[in-house]
Order: structure tokens, then sequence, then C-alpha cells
């Protein structure tokens, strides 16, 4: 019984703002160890028997990190990298996903959907609960994985257990009487997001309550492209499709759920909260990252990422201190976070979306300052790496090398610049920027013209080679 594995990567983590953002979202982020959660659930993915090369579904702003993390592991010699140009929750995403493994393996396969940013411990566990999943997704049915409540939970779905392991009822993220209800009746369990089923199984289920959806998703496939080592669902397909997740959508309607009740332990890593409870305490019950200074403070999480941050006579509370932004919330208070960054969207603020450093594939960078008319950046390249060759028809561009070699292509010309070396590429004139040397290269650049917006790039990496831009 081959399966076929369905990573779910997308999404903005908007409850860990200001770490998580949407160009660079919490599955990106090394948030508990020394690997991404993105790259955990790839190694977990590897671990479990008769898989087919797992699919990945990640934003299409994601692409290139996103392949970049699971190349890294070389773990897979094959995979698939399936990409979001619009973000629709999970609904759209896991139709898409299934009509593209239906197209590839037929209607018969098992699909095995996995979230991105969940943490599980008890591998032998892990794997048990699939393979029953799987036995029962055969079967025709579509199956979640149920956890154990350890305590009253709003952030979560509720599953309720009925006979032979059918759903009994869904309950998404009650409120706070409604969650301790259920866990006082003793036959619920948390939704972990996790599910199984077959390609015919599914699309018959979402062709009977949500055809409009299966429909537009359809029409995302027929109307995708390659490319390069990429598919992409096609936009203008998706733009009607309703923003909604799998929950509402089905599993909430279907009289052919199933749950699995898991053994394993398990952990959503969708709030300060869940993320304070994973990371190791100090004698106080803090969890602290960063320059920081901690007097008379108790069961804590204070993180620090630029400067000095000092509590004094802090219980239960989150401090997130970022380059551009600051969050003080109560523990408690986690799951509104994302009405933040609601306000920060609404209001055209960017700092829901853009962190002031930016990681990429070829090294990072970082926002120094931005004005109306000019912005002055700071660019690091890894060693032998190089951006996109590329043009732009709004802005003039002068870089500064502060330490490293360049390689600079502008138009026609080719040369290298050393430490204190500068050069000018105007606008609308073909560039790149490589480094060719075995040490960092670092750079400041500043951006001149009437408009600095990201989308005035114009990427040749086709007919010219090189990493994005």
């Amino acid at each position: 019984m081959n399966i076929q594995p369905v990573v779910l990567a997308g999404g903005n983590g908007s409850r860990l703002w200001p770490i998580s953002r949407e160009i660079y979202p919490k599955q990106l982020l090394h948030l508990t160890g020394d690997k991404s959660l993105l790259q955990i659930t790839m190694e977990r993915v590897a671990g479990l028997r008769n898989m087919l090369p797992p699919i990945v579904v990640v934003g299409i702003e994601h692409r290139f990190v996103s392949k970049q993390q699971i190349d890294e592991l070389d773990l897979f010699d094959e995979y698939s990298i399936v990409l979001e140009p619009l973000g629709r929750s999970t609904a759209p995403a896991i139709c898409g996903a299934t009509e593209f493994v239906r197209l590839r393996s037929g209607r018969e396969t098992l699909l095995l959907v996995l979230p991105s940013d969940h943490l599980i411990e008890g591998e032998r566990e892990f794997v048990d609960a699939v393979e029953k999943a799987c036995r029962l997704a055969a079967a025709g049915r579509i199956v979640t994985f149920g956890i154990q409540p350890e305590h009253v939970e709003t952030g979560y779905g509720y599953i309720r257990k009925g006979v032979d392991d059918a759903v009994m009822a869904f309950r998404e993220k009650p409120g706070i009487e409604s969650a301790r209800k259920c866990i006082e009746e003793g036959d619920w369990y948390w939704n972990s997001g996790m599910f199984a089923f077959s390609v015919a199984t599914f699309q018959e289920e979402i062709r009977r309550h949500a055809p409009e959806m299966q429909e537009c998703m359809v029409e995302a496939i027929k109307n995708g492209r390659e490319e390069q080592d990429f598919f992409s669902f096609d936009a203008e397909s998706m733009t009607d499709v309703e923003n909604t997740s799998i929950d509402y959508i089905l599993m909430e309607k279907t009289k052919r759920a199933s749950v699995v009740v898991a053994d394993f332990s398990w952990k959503d890593v969708g709030s300060w909260q869940a993320l304070w409870e994973i990371l190791e305490h100090d004698a106080q019950g803090n969890v602290h990252r960063g320059d920081v200074i901690l007097h008379s403070t108790e069961n804590s999480l204070v993180m620090a990422e630029e400067r000095l941050v000092a509590t004094v006579g802090l219980r239960d509370t989150v401090v997130v201190e970022t380059a551009d932004s600051v969050l003080v919330s109560s523990m408690s208070g986690g799951q509104d976070v994302k009405k933040i960054v609601e306000y920060l969207r609404e209001n055209g603020r960017d700092e829901f979306r853009f962190h002031r450093k930016v990681e990429r594939s070829w090294g990072s960078i970082t926002t120094l300052e931005e004005k109306p008319y000019y912005k002055i950046n700071r660019v690091t390249l890894h060693c032998r790496s190089g951006l996109a060759m590329q043009k732009h028809y709004h802005r003039h561009e002068h870089w500064v090398v502060v330490s490293g070699t360049a390689r600079i292509t502008c138009g026609k010309d080719v040369f290298l610049l050393q430490e204190n070396q500068a050069t000018s590429i105007p606008a609308g004139v073909i560039h790149r920027l490589e480094n060719p040397g075995a040490i960092p290269l670092e750079l400041i650049e500043i951006q001149i013209g009437p408009y600095l917006g990201e989308d005035d790039i114009i990427s040749y990496q086709a007919e010219y080679g090189g990493d994005e831009d």
C-alpha cells in the first residue's frame, strides 16, 4: 500500500508575530533547535514506510528557501514542491494537492496530509497511528488524528469519537466554557489537522459539500504551470476560491469521518504559549533568548533579537523584541496576537509582512533605513552564491563593498569589486551580483527612485541562471 505524503507548509504563523511574518513564516524558522519546523516534519516523513516521494505545498514567495531547507537534509532522491500563488487556508491547498496526485498517481492513491508546524515525539507510535489511519482510508474513510487533551485549550478544534472510530461531532475552536465541557465529558480529542484519505473518497466528498471549491482547484491544476523545480497553481483560477479550512468546509459535514487516537506526544507550535511549553525553562519557569535580564520574573517568555531587554516583576507574560517591533502580551492572550497582524495589514503597515532582516537562499538583506525615494540595505551573500540576473524600471542601485569580493554583471560588462570599492546600476540595465570568493560578501546597497517596491524586479533566471532575486 503506497502512500502519498503531502506536507502543508503555507500559512503565515500570525500568532507568532513578530518573529513569524508573511515573507518568512514560522515553518521556516529555527524555533526549537538547529532545524526549522519544515525540516523536522520532512525528517518525520522520511521515517515512514511505503511512501511515495513527498509533495510539499508552500507559498510562492517561500519556494527557494523551502527547497534549500529540504535539500540540506539530503533525505529524498525525489520530491515535488507545489506553489500557492494566493494564500487560501487549508481547504484549497488540500483540494489542489489531491487533484495534483490524481493526475500523477490515480484515484486509488492514499494521501497522508501533514502540517509542517507540529512537533511529535514517539516515532514508533506515530508510524503505528499512520498505518492504522491508512487502513481506514483504504476502506473509504476520511481519517483525522485525535490528540488526548492535556488542558483546556481554545486554540484547537475538538473531535468527539464514537463507535468503531467514527467521528460523532466536530467543535472548531470552542470558547473556554465549551472547551472545559469537552474535557469533562472525556470522549473529545484535539483535532491535530493531520489527515489520511484516498483521492477518490476525498473528491467524492468535496464535490458533495463544496463543489465550487473543487471546480476552482481542478482548474488551478489544469491551468497551472511548471516553473523550474516547482509546479504552481494558476492564480487566476484561485481568485474566487473560498478562504477556509478543511475542517469547516468538509470535516464538519462529511459522514465518512473517522478518528485515530494518537499515542504519541504532539505539539502544535502555533502560539507563544505553545512555544513556551516546548522550550527549556529556567528555575523560575522562564524561557529566554538573546540579551535578556530577568528580575522577579516567573513563567514568562522573553526574547531579544537586537538589543538588551530587561524585565521586572512579570508573571505569565510574553515579551518579544525584534529590529522593528516589540510584542508584550499576557501568556493567555497569545491567541489574539493575530488581531495585531490583522490591524497592521488593514492599515497598510509592512511589519506584518517583512522582517527588517530577510533570509534568502543566497544570504540575507537587512533594511537599515527607508524613506520616500531612497532605501539603504545591508546585503550579505554566502560563499559562491549569487542573485538572479535582473533589472528594475524605477530605481537606481549603488553598491559599496564592505568585505569580501563581488563579481558584478552590469549590461555587457563583468568586473570584480573589493573592499571599499563601489559601483552604480542605472535603472533599466540588466545586472547581477555574485560572490565568487571563499568568504561571505557584505555590501551596502542604496536604492534611489520614485518606486522601491519588491515587485519592480524583472528576473531572467531561466535565460541567465542564478538563484532567487
